[in-house]
């Protein structure tokens, strides 16, 4: 069995939803973690409030405190890919992360992450990603090194203040020419069935993306995607809105029946830029990964 180094956490709501216990409260909040497992951990001393002060299975519910747990899975997979830091200063690290690594521990990984990857690597444990990318998805990420300025750089995601270029290849099935051509996409993106598989449905938008053709072949064609909002799958749904669902998707256009990973067939799907205002030195910050996808020879 792996155990995170690191904490995860959560702020409990400041609506109580009709709990005595933090156990109680956990117990609702992760259904697939049964009551025996958070007892052993709490037993452990791997529950704990902000100031380390342990969590027992009959400490009460306190509105707005945060709660650090020790997530574990048996048998994490090993990801065969590496990391690579792009930048690096006082107060913020970019990181390339490849196909099929997560960026913060969830599901069935939880030191295998970019975030973990990155606080051993650095020797930074206050290190924290500002953003997300689909594990699937390849690309630049962000993290916060101090906590101090962390709030400020924080608030240009919340705000859109942050400008990304994304890169997508799709086969196409047309002998139109598609480069120079753009499409903006601007619709109402909602959970579908199961939650995690998006649609687009009627309704005031609440998705933009920005999308051009850059190169193409008889077969295939690459594509620039510049998301204006940050919907999850945003990018995916579009792209197979418009007919060109990415190459290797296993949500879209059909959600693939569950399997494991593919590490010769990776989504093709690159987060390549990164571009905004510096909010405490009011300079512009441009972070580019130098590789990009390529179409399959004609």
């Amino acid at each position: 069995m792996a155990m995170s180094e690191y904490p995860s956490k959560l702020s409990l709501p400041q609506t109580n939803p009709g709990v005595v216990t933090v156990l109680d409260y956990l117990i609702i909040k992760f259904p697939y973690i049964d009551e025996q497992t958070w007892r052993r951990r709490m037993a452990a001393g791997k529950v704990h409030w902000h100031d380390g002060s342990l969590i027992s299975a009959t400490t009460r519910f306190q509105p707005q405190q945060r709660v650090y747990y020790y997530r574990e899975v048996d048998n994490e997979p090993q990801i065969p890919f590496q990391e690579t830091i792009v930048f690096q200063d006082e107060h913020l690290l970019v990181a390339y992360k490849p196909h099929f690594l997560a960026v913060t521990p969830g599901g069935q990984f939880v030191n295998e992450c970019l975030q973990n990857r990155l606080r051993r690597r650095t020797g930074i444990h206050t290190l924290q990603a500002l953003h997300r990318l689909d594990r699937v998805t390849a690309g630049l990420v962000i993290f916060s090194i101090n906590p101090d300025s962390r709030h400020p750089y924080h608030q240009l995601f919340k705000t859109q203040q942050i400008h990304k270029t994304y890169q997508a290849v799709a086969n196409i099935h047309s002998d139109e020419c598609l480069v120079g051509q753009e499409w903006v996409m601007n619709n109402r993106i909602e959970p579908s069935e199961p939650r995690f598989r998006m649609q687009v449905v009627e309704g005031e938008a609440n998705s933009r993306s920005v999308i051009r053709c850059l190169q193409q072949t008889t077969q295939q064609a690459l594509f620039e995607l510049h998301p204006v909002t940050g919907r999850t799958h945003q990018l995916r749904v579009h792209m197979q809105t418009l007919g060109w669902p990415i190459l290797h998707d296993k949500y879209y256009p059909e959600l693939q029946p569950l399997s494991a990973d593919n590490y010769t067939t990776p989504l093709q799907l690159l987060a390549k830029e990164i571009q905004f205002i510096d909010p405490l030195t009011q300079q512009p910050r441009h972070f580019c990964y130098q590789g990009q996808l390529t179409l399959a020879p004609p």
